[in-house]
């Protein structure tokens, strides 16, 4: 996704309902933006996700003519969202959210570039209603090859957090780097986590609501490192659960637009750290960490050319 448009006094979002079961306690809600390639795989994936009935939504941030999200809705039962502007990943899932149901009461946040394991979806509610604690659960989040990607993470600290952002180019195997992606078993155990991937991930109405949702000032990046944060702060857990998984075909826009998603996810590290780490004896370290980021973020976007 990209751009950046503000959403304040901008139309209202355009929405045509799908043919959905008002019974639903379980509803998906995804991110269309230049996604037909990536779209119908995932859209036919849900049906064996679950023995239940879904309610599932789409929307599109700022559709162009040749969006063909409202059609691929309209074939898989779903209900398609047209947002006017590009409010990024964050703020076209609260808009998604909002048009659910009152009987919904678990929301599956997914990129359109997953497909969905069979079964996926009810075991993912069976762990979470295992215990009312659990505000968040994430499956296994694997590469095409097969291989699993460290989708559930600790919630970064200053020191895993600069040391990684700052050395992760220049040496993968970095023991910050290792610390905060959990790297190796812990990829295939079952344990909570201090964030769990907006790639897919399973969470609470009631919790998401409590929280307010994502936080719309990350556009792009870093959302779900936050959301995460605060379903802990908020005395939830985030509980990842690979016995289940998805299948992650890429980051299908950001590969289109590299130097664009570098800025912002550098923009949106800055942000999270600052958040997080606001006392005024701090300032030096969120300083030095800014200007950190920005100097590495000039250098990979100079390198994506």
């Amino acid at each position: 996704m990209s751009g950046g448009d503000e959403r304040h006094g901008e139309a209202a979002p355009s929405t045509t309902s799908g043919a959905q079961s008002t019974a639903a306690e379980v509803a998906v809600v995804t991110v269309a933006y230049r996604s037909n390639a990536v779209l119908p795989g995932f859209l036919g994936s849900i049906a064996g996700a679950s023995a239940h009935p879904v309610a599932t939504v789409v929307v599109d941030n700022r559709p162009d003519d040749e969006s063909q999200a409202a059609a691929l809705a309209a074939e898989h039962g779903a209900a398609y969202v047209a947002l006017p502007a590009n409010p990024g990943y964050g703020g076209a899932i609260n808009a998604g959210v909002a048009t659910l149901g009152p009987a919904v009461r678990w929301v599956l946040i997914s990129n359109p570039d997953v497909v969905l394991d069979p079964g996926l979806i009810d075991a993912l509610v069976a762990a979470a209603e295992s215990d009312p604690t659990i505000g968040a659960v994430g499956p296994a989040v694997r590469n095409p090859d097969g291989t699993v990607y460290p989708s559930a993470r600790r919630v970064p600290s200053l020191r895993t957090g600069i040391g990684h952002a700052l050395f992760v180019n220049l040496w993968h195997d970095n023991p910050w780097t290792r610390r905060y992606r959990q790297d190796s078993a812990e990829a295939v155990t079952e344990r909570d986590a201090g964030w769990l991937s907006g790639a897919c991930l399973l969470v609470r109405r009631d919790v998401f609501a409590q929280l307010g949702g994502f936080d719309e000032g990350y556009f792009m990046y870093f959302e779900d490192v936050d959301l995460g944060y605060r379903i802990g702060r908020a005395g939830y857990r985030n509980r990842y659960v690979p016995a289940v998984g998805v299948t992650h075909i890429g980051a299908h826009t950001a590969s289109r637009e590299s130097a664009e998603m570098i800025r912002a996810h550098h923009a949106s590290a800055r942000r999270f750290i600052a958040r997080k780490y606001t006392g005024w004896h701090l300032w030096p370290v969120r300083a030095v960490l800014s200007v950190g980021l920005a100097a590495r973020s000039a250098l990979l976007r100079r390198r994506a050319g």
